[in-house]
């Protein structure tokens, strides 16, 4: 019996030091299949000759092994390293550089237009024709493209004729003083009209009442001292900057107005505003 478990245990040593030595050759193994793959790929970029070579698809897989091409670069440290230019490199020729002295004045900006859900009408492609009537006053003062007249810094005293047709009229930055019921008759397809930046200090009650397509009056910066009738198409007023006291509104001027959402009256004279103000407003601004 005591020879029987000697040999149990010879036995049980021996199968346990295979084991053992199995499980050390793998990584050993795994090892020493690295450093000779390593040896390998040194000794083929060694021989590479970089100023003969014509790489082509065939010959790429050859030279780069993708599957370790992470390990064997490193990109971290490059991060910090990457700036964004803002200035363009200066010209090798002094003679290039502009002279300053010589360079024009900047052009003076005009004021913004006032933001509108309107648009005026699209500007017709090169070559195509105008419907404005040719000979009428506002055509030759003015621009008149498709059914829009601009007519802006261009010295106007008075609204000049306008064609039958027009539907946005821009008459900013002039010397108008006076709105006649006149101006704007027979104007049935009329939307727009902008007159900010004039010396308006008088409009007949009929000048924008008879107007049945009027949507947006623009009237900042001008001097009026009391606010003419609207249509009921009105949804946009601006009478901002103006000289309007109180007395200048009419009693309910803005209660069959069911249309109107923005109504500007900022910079008046304005003790109180008549009421009631349609349900439709949506923007109301009185500083």
């Amino acid at each position: 019996t005591l020879s029987g478990c000697r040999m149990w245990a010879l036995a049980w040593l021996s199968i346990t030091s295979l084991c053992l030595g199995a499980a050390w050759a793998v990584p050993a193994k795994e090892e020493r299949r690295k450093v000779e793959k390593l040896k390998a790929d040194l000794a083929l970029y060694e021989n590479l000759n970089l100023d003969s070579y014509d790489l082509t698809s065939d010959s790429y897989g050859e030279i780069l092994d993708l599957s370790n091409y992470e390990d064997l670069y490193d990109y971290g440290d490059l991060a910090p390293k990457i700036e964004v230019g803002t200035l363009a490199p200066r010209p090798k020729d002094p003679t290039a550089l502009p002279d300053l002295a010589t360079t024009p004045e900047t052009l003076e900006l005009q004021p913004p237009t006032t933001t509108s859900p309107i648009l005026p009408a699209p500007i017709p492609a090169q070559g195509e024709a105008a419907s404005t009537p040719p000979g009428l006053s506002s055509c030759l003062l003015c621009l008149c493209i498709g059914t829009s007249v601009y007519c802006d810094d261009a010295d106007l005293e008075h609204i000049p004729l306008l064609p039958p047709e027009t539907t946005y009229l821009y008459a900013r930055f002039n010397r108008i003083g006076t709105i006649r019921a006149s101006d704007f008759t027979g104007l049935k397809q009329l939307k727009r009209i902008d007159l900010s930046s004039n010396s308006i200090s008088w409009a007949d009650a009929d000048a924008f009442r008879l107007l049945p397509s009027l949507q947006e009056l623009i009237l900042p910066e001008n001097r009026l001292r009391a606010l003419p009738e609207l249509p009921r198409s009105i949804v946009r007023l601006d009478a901002r900057l103006n000289s309007i006291p109180s007395a200048g509104l009419r009693p309910e001027a803005f209660r069959d107005l069911k249309q109107l959402q923005f109504l500007h009256l900022s910079d008046n004279q304005l003790d109180y505003i008549p009421a009631p103000l349609p349900e439709s407003l949506r923007s109301l601004h009185l500083q």
